[in-house]
């Protein structure tokens, strides 16, 4: 737990002021030790690092090759009083090289089937945005111009209220409502919500991952919206992903993107439209202290609507993986091309990325 440094004051005050003034000294350090101050649960304290060699090959212009400090994470929950509960995680900014508040939550969770969160978090969205960069399976996430295309304040997170729960063990719903002026400049409130239906083995828990390294066996469908002035954002999103019996695992991952005045990658554009297909596989035999991974992606991405013409985005992204620890430690070299029908350059890069989280 992160406290704020102060003086240690008792000998100080011992030898300054009247002994009348040690009864009420008495008193405070009675009520730290009291059970209410002492109990209430552990506190959990975590981080996370993502860094990089990224080498950028533009097709017009000078290539460049860069070390990275792509994020650093902060992260601290503990509860507050029975089901009350709160979260608080940063995020290291590296284009202004500063902290910001990523999540700030008190969370009212009763039961699985009701659920309440209050301040800044991941509205209902789509599969990626909900599993965000630490626990998505690819490494160039969030460029493809199809995932996670919502408005937000920071980092795929807005200020708002939240209900969300689970039924049967197999559907989950969420619904909330949420500060438009601070995501898109329009102070009317931003509706979102989201269902998502697991057939083979459940997910427990609001927020997502893109993958599970073969723990569970998931086949999994969801669809989201968020509408704000009549402007709609949805998403359709699947994830497949089956332990073999050789101890290998094979994933598939999908979604379909439809951002119409809401939202997209390109504010020149007012809508925009596409779709991605992820698979890869997860070797069954550990070499060293890990197993390697293949993955591939293609991803396909429309703008329109705009005052320039219209253009296509098409992404290419090949992974080869060394997952030591799942998602507290993993080795991820990547190339991903990217062209955009001569409307724009085309470019590719190629690089190795390093996650550690505790």
């Amino acid at each position: 737990m992160f406290r704020r440094c102060v003086r240690s004051e008792p000998a100080f005050v011992a030898r300054r002021c009247n002994h009348l003034l040690l009864l009420p000294l008495g008193f405070l350090i009675l009520a730290t030790q009291s059970p209410a101050q002492v109990t209430l649960g552990p506190v959990t304290v975590g981080a996370g690092l993502q860094t990089s060699f990224v080498n950028t090959e533009p097709d017009a212009g000078n290539s460049t090759n860069q070390f990275l400090l792509n994020s650093v994470r902060l992260y601290i929950n503990g509860p507050v009083y029975d089901d009350i509960k709160f979260m608080f995680n940063t995020e290291y900014d590296a284009s202004t090289n500063k902290i910001g508040v990523l999540d700030a939550v008190a969370r009212i969770e009763v039961s699985p089937m009701f659920n309440i969160w209050v301040g800044r978090f991941l509205p209902p969205s789509d599969r990626a945005n909900l599993y965000g960069p630490y626990f998505s399976h690819e490494w160039a996430v969030y460029s493809d111009g199809i995932q996670d295309g919502y408005p937000f304040v920071f980092q795929g997170r807005d200020n708002g209220v939240v209900y969300w729960g689970q039924f049967a063990k197999k559907i989950k719903v969420s619904a909330g409502a949420f500060d438009g002026k601070s995501a898109t400049g329009n102070p009317e409130v931003l509706g979102a919500a989201r269902v998502q239906i697991d057939f083979w083995d459940q997910e427990d828990g609001y927020y997502l991952n893109g993958t599970y390294y073969g723990d569970k066996n998931l086949l999994a469908i969801g669809g989201a919206s968020q509408i704000q002035s009549g402007h709609v954002a949805s998403t359709l999103d699947f994830l497949m992903e089956r332990k073999l019996p050789n101890g290998g695992v094979v994933s598939v991952e999908s979604e379909y993107s439809n951002y119409n005045r809401l939202g997209g990658y390109d504010a020149g554009y007012a809508k925009s439209q596409g779709a991605y297909g992820l698979a890869s596989y997860l070797f069954p035999k550990k070499v060293g202290v890990g197993k390697f991974e293949i993955l591939g992606k293609y991803a396909k991405a429309q703008f329109t609507h705009g005052l320039t013409p219209n253009y296509d985005q098409k992404t290419t992204e090949v992974n080869f993986n060394y997952v030591i620890k799942q998602f507290n430690a993993r080795v991820m070299t990547f190339f991903k091309d990217t062209r955009f029908n001569n409307v724009r350059p085309d470019f590719w890069q190629a690089g190795v990325g390093l996650q550690v989280q505790m």
